[in-house]
């Protein structure tokens, strides 16, 4: 609801027209002649939302919507403007922003908001004011969320105890209302009210304590308003029960009045209080305080506990506040307390300077801005009036600026020269307003100007190529590296943020492996990383600042990874087959130095931690066989004799050169022997690792039987092979088919008449374990050779070889001795599995 009072803007240019006759008047007329003031009154509650409606000031003053555009109308004066907005195309006032009626006012009633309405051709000025209605929007609290204080035993029924006043910030009905004491035996909870309404409680004893039955009490007190909803606060009360204390401080007066100046200093006295307790002893020791009536007030005077003496603490400004009323509480080691109240009238002296309110100001400004352009509309106040009211702003006369008046109370800074960033980029410009007081007070602000530039210079990293180490097995999320990139624009173009550009390695993307941080430029490891599987990285970093368009540059990123010594020699020869037994053969005749065997071995570390060294660990007999350190080469170190036993065992250590070192064992055996067969007729006792097989006789006759079928199932086969191709040979030869002729292409006499014999070469090849010996045979010397009978009439005879027309086999003795080793190979192959 909105309450209107206009006067009549007709009737007042008439009276001036009829008043102010002659020159002097002229110029009066002309300069009021087109203004007419009105005043509305508008009441809104607060916390509504931005843009909402606070009333039609073009109904209301009846103007018409091209009068409010045509006459630029706007809002100029008020202390708070930014919180109602203007909409001259409707002709309504909006909420500009939330407004908060305990922020704004305090505990002031009414709380409104003053200002003017401005328009121009011709001048009118109409002042508003809107009225802020409170609302239930906050809730008593206790200043302290939990009070203790201490009581004797004898307190009589009916001693009070003041509990510490909540506070809310609401006020009338939506302020604080009622206390409420949780349920108990001992206290009731009487309701007080302070000369300026507000509420406050104290705890009256009903009934005796007894400190042996109940040596402490917990009670809880409520405050609550009285909007809707309503709401409460809740404070803890922790009452100790002392012994033998019955007589409370008494002040010796009900209320003290002091008065004093507003900007006081810290530490200004202010008045004494005096308060008497007749008990004696720690008992009549007193201690003064203060208890919250309102508000942080309390905050602004001090007390001396001991002596009672009030002092300003804090600062003092009669425009805020110009009466202080406190509660004083004088305590006893007891924990008996009195009250009293002190009233602090506050004396006012000239002291307000100019406040500058800057209206509109645009931090930045373009470096091709012309001479002339507003910076920033500038309005100066000051609350003190006549002369010490009176204004003047001033700037630095060497900026490029210059500060004219353009409205009362109004001031334009604008720009005298033009700019250059390349030499400044920006400007501090102080701006100083002076009132006329004697003496007199002034106020500055400064405005932080800064040169718009253009995004002209890409980011630029402080290293070609960045190089970095890190150790394999690291924690992923480890920092590596960190690079940095410098722009030369500012601001916002100048913003440099890092990306990983998209590379693959090893088929995965580099974000598989490293991340950075696109604010700081550090890298961190995603993984894990194995030097065995990868050794370095290489990828591209991408700068990039925030302008518009971006401009980027690269570097190159190498990460090293260094090698740990996490991998244990690997042993290649000779090979651990679990259940079969390899020896190595070592003749009895073998001299000093006989190279036996060679373990091989192999690290997939690098470096150092990668070279390997071979020690004889366990030997049967160590005076026999060592290993080379470097080589793992295992020679006899004397001359092999009768006496040493065919069976050698030797282990063999191989150990990495790592901190700490990391090693492999591998066990190596020898048969001391000249002959094969010496070593078959041991084989029988060689065991391994002391397991002896008890059905290996079964097993190797076993084998020969089968080896036995083998070899007479092929004998058979031979011979019945070989009698089928003489039949049909016999069959070819008597039958009456003609004979063909046959004249090879090239002959020689030289063959003579007969059977070409056959040549076999057999190469028998063996190892140090005979068990692995091995028979090549070779082909036959000559293959496919035909001879003719120079005294044969036309009958050929054919010799065939290998691979002839009718594929005639060997002879059976070529045959049988083919098969004989054969099966010998076969029988050292089962005997070996076995």
């Amino acid at each position: 609801m909105a309450t209107k009072a206009y006067t009549n803007a007709r009737c007042l240019r008439w009276r001036l027209h009829s008043l102010l006759q002659g020159p002097i008047g002229f110029i009066l007329l002309s300069f009021f002649l087109d203004g007419v003031t009105g005043q509305i009154r508008y009441s809104i509650p607060e916390e509504m939302k931005k843009s909402s409606l606070i009333g039609n000031v073009a109904q209301d003053l009846a103007l018409d919507l091209k009068r409010l555009r045509s006459g630029r109308a706007r809002i100029v004066s008020g202390e708070n403007m930014h919180y109602i907005d203007l909409k001259t195309d409707k002709g309504i006032l909006v909420v500009n922003e939330r407004i908060d009626r305990e922020e704004l006012c305090g505990d002031v009633t009414p709380c409104s908001l003053s200002f003017e309405i401005i328009l121009e051709n011709p001048i009118e000025l109409h002042r508003v004011t809107v009225e802020i209605l409170d609302i239930n929007d906050n809730a008593p609290f206790f200043p302290n969320k939990d009070i203790s204080f201490e009581m004797s035993e004898s307190a009589t029924v009916g001693a009070k105890f003041p509990v510490e006043s909540a506070v809310d910030a609401d006020v009338k009905q939506n302020g604080l209302q009622n206390y409420i004491l949780s349920p108990n035996n001992y206290f009731v909870l009487k309701q007080q009210a302070n000369p300026d309404g507000t509420k406050y409680a104290e705890l009256v004893l009903q009934k005796p304590l007894d400190r042996e039955e109940h040596p402490s009490l917990s009670l809880t007190v409520m405050a609550l308003d009285g909007g809707n909803p309503q709401r409460s606060g809740t404070v803890n009360i922790i009452v100790s029960v002392l012994d033998a204390n019955d007589n409370a401080p008494v002040f010796n007066q009900s209320v003290y009045q002091a008065v004093v100046v507003e900007n006081a200093s810290k530490g200004t006295y202010v008045t004494t209080v005096n308060a008497t307790d007749a008990d004696s002893g720690s008992n009549g020791e007193i201690i003064f305080s203060f208890s919250k009536i309102k508000g942080s007030k309390v905050d602004i005077f001090s007390i001396d506990e001991n002596s009672g003496v009030i002092s300003v603490a804090g600062l003092i400004d009669y425009e805020k506040e110009k009466k202080y009323e406190l509660r004083l509480e004088a305590r006893d080691r007891g924990g008996l307390t009195g009250t009293s109240k002190v009233i602090i009238d506050v004396s006012d002296v000239n002291d307000n300077v100019p406040v500058i309110n800057i209206m509109s100001f645009s931090n930045t400004v373009s470096e091709d801005a012309p001479p002339g352009t507003t910076i920033a509309v500038i309005n100066v106040k000051d609350a003190d009036s006549e002369k010490n009211g009176q204004i003047t702003c001033t700037i630095d006369k060497k900026l490029p600026f210059k500060i004219v008046s353009s409205l009362t109370n109004y001031y334009n800074l604008i720009a005298d020269q033009p700019f250059d960033r390349e030499t400044i980029s920006e400007y501090d410009i102080k701006i100083t307003a002076t009132d006329s007081g004697s003496p007199p007070l002034s106020s500055s602000d400064t405005l932080h100007l800064q040169v718009s530039d253009v995004n002209d210079n890409g980011p630029v990293f402080d290293k070609n190529v960045y190089s970095a180490q890190i150790t394999e097995n690291n924690s992923p999320g480890q920092s590596i590296i960190t690079v940095s990139a410098q722009d030369s624009d500012w601001n916002q173009n100048a913003r440099v943020s890092y990306f990983l550009e998209d590379t693959h390695i090893g088929g995965n993307s580099v974000s598989n492996y490293v991340s950075i941080n696109s604010e700081t430029g550090v890298l961190h490891a995603v993984r894990s990383f194995d030097y065995e599987q990868i050794k370095e990285i290489n990828f591209n970093v991408k700068a990039q600042d925030g302008g518009s368009p971006p401009l980027s540059s690269n570097v190159t990123v190498k990460i090293m990874i260094q090698d740990q010594n996490d991998n244990a020699p690997q042993v290649l020869y000779p090979v651990q087959t679990g259940g079969s037994l390899v020896a190595e053969m070592v003749p009895r005749s073998a001299d000093v130095g006989y190279l036996v065997t060679k373990v091989v071995a192999v690290d997939v570390d690098s470096g150092q931690n990668a070279w390997l060294s071979y020690k004889l660990q366990k030997a049967t007999d160590r005076a026999l066989f060592e290993v080379g350190l470097q080589n793992g080469e295992v020679r006899t170190i004397r001359q092999v004799t009768d006496k040493d036993a065919v069976k050698q065992r030797l282990t063999v250590i191989v150990e990495d050169n790592g901190q700490p070192s990391r090693s492999a064992t591998v066990i190596v055996n020898v048969a001391v022997a000249d002959s094969f067969p010496e070593v078959l007729s041991e084989f029988t006792d060689f065991t391994h690792d002391k397991e002896y097989n008890e059905n290996l006789t079964f097993y190797l006759v076993l084998a020969l039987a089968v080896v036995s079928f083998l070899f007479i199932t092929c004998v058979v086969v031979i011979i019945s092979v070989k009698i089928y191709r003489w039949r049909q040979s016999r069959i070819l030869y008597h039958s009456n088919l003609p004979v063909i002729p046959y004249y090879p292409p090239r002959y020689s006499d030289t063959l003579g008449t007969g059977t070409l014999p056959h040549v076999y070469n057999y190469e028998v090849c063996r190892t140090t374990d005979s068990r692995k010996s091995d028979c090549k045979f070779g082909r036959a010397g000559s293959q496919n050779v035909l001879i003719m009978d120079p005294s044969s009439t036309g009958t050929m005879q054919r010799i065939q070889s290998e691979k002839s027309i009718l594929d005639e086999p060997d002879s059976p003795l070529e045959v049988s001795f083919k098969i004989s080793h054969f099966l010998q190979a076969l029988y050292l192959v089962v005997y070996y599995f076995l």
